[in-house]
């Protein structure tokens, strides 16, 4: 998965591909340590015992991709990048809405969605993904 916080990343997975893959994303360990490492051992591991897996975090930059678009490719699978191409507005608008329903540390800050932003870079296929999927508000 590609897009900014609040993108609706989350809610298109779960609607897509929950039923058909494991859901791997560094939110379900919040208070983890080395959570990038810890994805991408989970990841190695569920690909090695023939899952499908499905990334849901934000991978504004094919830096950012490029060790899941390597594991992949190490368990010799095909891969693919859903970009969920919503406004920024819309993405501040929505995790504005969450924050006040959730306690501090829960909070996602605007920052860090701006600095996603920032970092952005539309996934494509030259990264090595066998194909990008592009996923608009309402579609």
């Amino acid at each position: 998965m590609v897009g900014l916080q609040g993108a609706g990343k989350s809610t298109w997975v779960q609607r897509h591909l929950a039923a058909t893959h494991a859901v791997v994303s560094k939110d379900h360990w919040p208070r983890a340590r080395r959570r990038e490492a810890r994805q991408q051992r989970v990841v190695a591991e569920l690909l090695a015992a023939g899952r499908s897996v499905v990334v849901d975090n934000t991978h504004p930059s094919p830096e950012e991709r490029a060790p899941l678009v390597a594991a992949a490719r190490a368990a010799g699978l095909p891969v693919r990048a859903v970009w969920v191409d919503t406004p920024l507005e819309q993405c501040l608008a929505r995790v504005e809405a969450r924050n006040a329903t959730r306690e501090e540390r829960a909070r996602v800050p605007l920052v860090g969605v701006l600095s996603a932003r920032r970092r952005f870079r539309p996934p494509s296929e030259d990264e090595g993904f066998d194909r990008v999927d592009l996923v608009r508000p309402g579609s």
